[in-house]
């Protein structure tokens, strides 16, 4: 069984975190995750740019961060941390032209498939975590988080 906690750090917690939830616990299932113990902060700009300032010495806002963990602790896999700036978000699905749940659930397959072990040097869409996380949002395209 696995688990999400999700919690808000200079933005309210938003109304819609059950569907987030339930997303992301589809996700999970769909890459054949068990015993996952996983952490989502959602945020602003300005608290997301201090983050990407400390640990990759980046001094400008992004829209998701994922911070490993992955330990196991009593038979509970700890895979880490991902942080989403809602202000990035709703930029970013202006700027691709989608909607922001749609940019809400590529992010969230996005940071899952990062604490997964997975990389990528750009953002072509050739690359396989590139291609994979396409390949979630297909298989899982009925489902909605905001409302």
């Amino acid at each position: 069984m696995n688990r999400v906690a999700i919690n808000a750090a200079e933005v309210p917690v938003p109304q819609w975190t059950g569907e987030a939830y339930t997303f992301m616990l589809k996700v999970l299932d769909y890459i054949h995750r068990d015993n996952w113990d996983l952490s989502v902060l959602f945020c602003n700009d300005a608290y997301i740019r201090h983050l990407n300032a400390q640990y990759r010495n980046k001094d400008e806002p992004t829209d998701v961060l994922s911070f490993a963990l992955g330990e196991t602790v009593e038979e509970r896999y700890l895979p880490g941390d991902i942080v989403i700036s809602l202000e990035t978000l709703g930029e970013n699905a202006g700027y691709f032209k989608v909607s922001e749940d749609e940019e809400l659930r590529r992010l969230l397959i996005h940071g899952i498939l990062h604490l997964d072990g997975l990389d990528h040097a750009t953002n072509a869409h050739s690359e396989p975590m590139l291609e994979l996380q396409e390949k979630i949002m297909t298989n899982l395209a009925g489902e909605r988080i905001l409302p």
